[in-house]
């Protein structure tokens, strides 16, 4: 190996060290300071607890109501990317094979929705569902899946359009020469082979609804529906955080979401490298 690729070699790996360091140090302080006291968290913050203290948990537990609130956030979690996934996969499919001018004219619009910020649509959707159609007072966790499905749409649409035009139409005109309608063509044989990215789409949208806490915290106004993000409001107040259990609160928040995005990490990266290159 020569000097220079030696060289840019160990720069390389200096550079992707001080990146990892980065990343894995404020998680790093998260699960040290979950079980310190208060004073300790606030003196020091970057020291090993002294005595590790797994009571605060359970304290957590107990005050987040813990499995209530992790179903109903698995629940909108869940259906929320399904029908995400579900719905989008199907709308870019009709987009890619009936390029009429509506559908192109449709489609722009579409992507031209992403850059619209949603504190912009803010106060319009909390005025209409909530102060005149009282559903976020009726039908709140129904109504906060809705909003995700149509937040979330766009860029899935997007996606899925840009790879659905990589898949061959000839494969397609086979299935109807063996038969298959329009339906069956797209479950039996377009929907497999979206798999690569249908599983990339899912966990960028499974990450985003399970950390999200500004349109949960709009939509949700009682206790028992509450998200996991919006629970952990119970450990802070106007004057003082209660430190001592809104650290571990966050760590058990974030624990199951970094976990999966850890297993499915190489599922991203391939689809997202699968849909360039294609």
């Amino acid at each position: 190996m020569s000097t220079k690729r030696m060289l840019t070699s160990t720069f390389a790996y200096i550079i992707s060290f001080v990146a990892f360091v980065c990343f894995i140090f404020p998680f790093f302080l998260l699960i040290i300071n979950s079980f310190k006291n208060n004073g300790d968290i606030l003196t020091n913050p970057f020291s090993l607890p002294i005595h590790w203290n797994f009571v605060h948990f359970v304290d957590v537990v107990d005050k987040m109501n813990f499995l209530v609130t992790f179903k109903n956030t698995f629940m909108i979690t869940t259906l929320s990317t399904i029908f995400i996934v579900f719905f989008s996969a199907m709308a870019a499919y009709h987009l890619v094979r009936k390029p009429t001018k509506y559908n192109k004219t449709f489609f722009t619009i579409l992507v031209a929705s992403m850059v619209i910020p949603f504190q912009s649509l803010m106060i319009p959707l909390i005025y209409i569902y909530g102060a005149k159609l009282q559903l976020i007072d009726t039908l709140p966790i129904p109504l906060l899946i809705i909003f995700y499905i149509g937040l979330g749409s766009a860029l899935s649409i997007f996606i899925f359009h840009g790879f659905i035009k990589s898949i061959p139409v000839e494969i397609e005109e086979a299935a109807r020469i063996d038969g298959c309608n329009t339906i069956q063509t797209f479950f039996i044989i377009v929907l497999p082979m979206l798999r690569p990215i249908t599983v990339t789409i899912a966990i960028l949208n499974v990450l985003w609804i399970w950390n999200d806490y500004l349109l949960p915290s709009l939509i949700l106004n009682e206790e028992n529906v509450y998200t996991m993000p919006v629970k952990m409001k119970v450990f802070s107040g106007t004057y003082m955080n209660n430190w001592e259990l809104l650290i571990p609160a966050i760590l058990m928040t974030v624990l199951p979401i970094l976990i999966m995005y850890m297993i499915g990490q190489r599922y991203i990266i391939k689809g997202v490298m699968q849909g360039s290159v294609k």
